[in-house]
């Protein structure tokens, strides 16, 4: 790897450790490019971290945007994730198409408007989570990826849905409401209540129909699996230990409103190293 990709692989230690792990499980060759794509995905993820109001965010996504659809790598070299990725992009011809449809997506993440249904939900979590799972499949097999879109479709939405439970604690505390409305009013639970926590009841209601949607595309992605060749199971390993996580969010009860669900390192490694030996 390059400077720029090892600064890459070196941010997601610390930023996004299953995705760090799952790329020291690809080959040699292609972990630079995995790292700076994974990057890139954390660097515009904390973007709403680093603001105070919408606007700064939209020009940074906007940013990323056009150095994407228009700027040479030299013209990104005070960047490191970015000179990497535009060397990624550049080397394996990756859809430019699929970045800025992601930055779209993501501009959701900037404001405090809650999520409609069920549809937008399995949308935003198709334009990123499951984005990212097909373009990493291009990096490793170009030839071999197209086949697969329709599993990264339920890997990426299982693994987007439980990171979003995963971070609803924090998304309260900001007022974001990622539960869709439809999945709130059935379950008898609203934005207000997931905010506030006045019934404690439905909020616990709201997250069980959230395990279970997750569950479900999980379910279908793990039978679609079952056809994927190996050279693409590395790009999959991140969402392949799900269900790690949802049982840990089912354990956790009510209390995954108030507290992140995590598990330890040992655990994510063993976890990892039994999806990638299956």
């Amino acid at each position: 790897m390059n400077a720029n990709e090892t600064h890459c692989l070196q941010l997601l230690r610390a930023a996004d450790p299953d995705r760090y792990l799952s790329v020291l499980y690809a080959p040699e060759d292609k972990r630079g490019a995995l790292a700076a794509l994974f990057a890139f995905n954390t660097e515009i993820a904390r973007i709403r971290d680093l603001i105070h109001d919408p606007l700064p965010g939209e020009i940074r996504l906007q940013w990323w945007r056009d150095l994407i659809n228009g700027t040479e790598l030299g013209e990104a070299s005070g960047n490191p994730v970015a000179a990497a990725l535009l060397g990624t992009i550049k080397t394996y011809d990756l859809p430019r198409a699929a970045f800025d449809n992601y930055c779209e997506a993501r501009i959701f993440d900037l404001y405090n408007d809650p999520m409609p249904n069920r549809n937008d939900l399995e949308g935003y979590c198709g334009e990123t989570a499951s984005a990212l799972i097909q373009l990493a499949s291009l990096i490793l097999d170009a030839a071999k990826a197209p086949e697969h879109a329709n599993v990264a479709g339920h890997a990426g939405v299982a693994q987007a849905i439980t990171g979003l439970l995963r971070l609803l604690p924090l998304h309260r505390r900001r007022g974001q409401i990622y539960i869709p409305a439809d999945i709130l009013a059935a379950v008898g639970c609203s934005g207000t209540v997931l905010l506030n926590g006045s019934d404690q009841s439905a909020v616990k209601r709201a997250i069980d129909a959230m395990i279970a949607l997750a569950g479900d595309h999980f379910a279908k992605f793990e039978t679609a699996a079952k056809t994927l060749p190996v050279t693409l199971r590395p790009a999959y390993l991140p969402a392949a230990i799900t269900p790690v996580y949802l049982k840990k969010l089912k354990a956790s009860g009510v209390n995954a409103a108030t507290e992140i669900a995590d598990i330890s390192p040992l655990r994510r490694q063993w976890a990892m190293f039994r999806a990638s030996s299956r």
